[in-house]
């Protein structure tokens, strides 16, 4: 009967572990997209003044935008990765972050790696 007990205890820990790491590691994901969705809108708002006004084109400022969105993951203590596409219309923001295991330490799983992805496009009409 002890060894029921013992058995059934270690299975119940076991489950208690996949549900507290595998729920802290969703959290941790959802917290990177939703960090990567900011950064993508600060970096979003950096426009390149010079051809904005001239009127020629209304594009992201490359540095700047990068620079937004790098200050804004480390003020939030994360690292990511940015990158500019389509002529200065889109951007992309991934943020790289890490969660500490309760349960799963035990087992030599301490962290589990987590990505977030945002995009963001320059939206420009006329009139509007």
């Amino acid at each position: 009967m002890s060894t029921f007990f013992a058995l059934s205890t270690l299975a119940i820990l076991m489950v208690m572990g996949l549900l507290v790491d595998g729920g802290g590691a969703l959290n941790a994901g959802n917290r990177a997209t939703s960090l990567a969705q900011e950064a993508a809108r600060t970096a979003g708002q950096q426009l390149d003044p010079a051809k904005a006004i001239e009127g020629t084109a209304i594009t992201i400022d490359p540095d700047a935008a990068v620079g937004a969105a790098q200050d804004y993951l480390a003020a939030a203590g994360v690292t990511g990765d940015v990158q500019i596409t389509d002529g200065g219309q889109t951007l992309s923001v991934t943020v790289h972050d890490t969660y500490n295991t309760h349960f799963a330490q035990f087992v030599g799983a301490g962290t589990i790696n987590v990505t977030g992805t945002a995009k963001a496009h320059l939206q420009t009409q006329a009139g509007g």
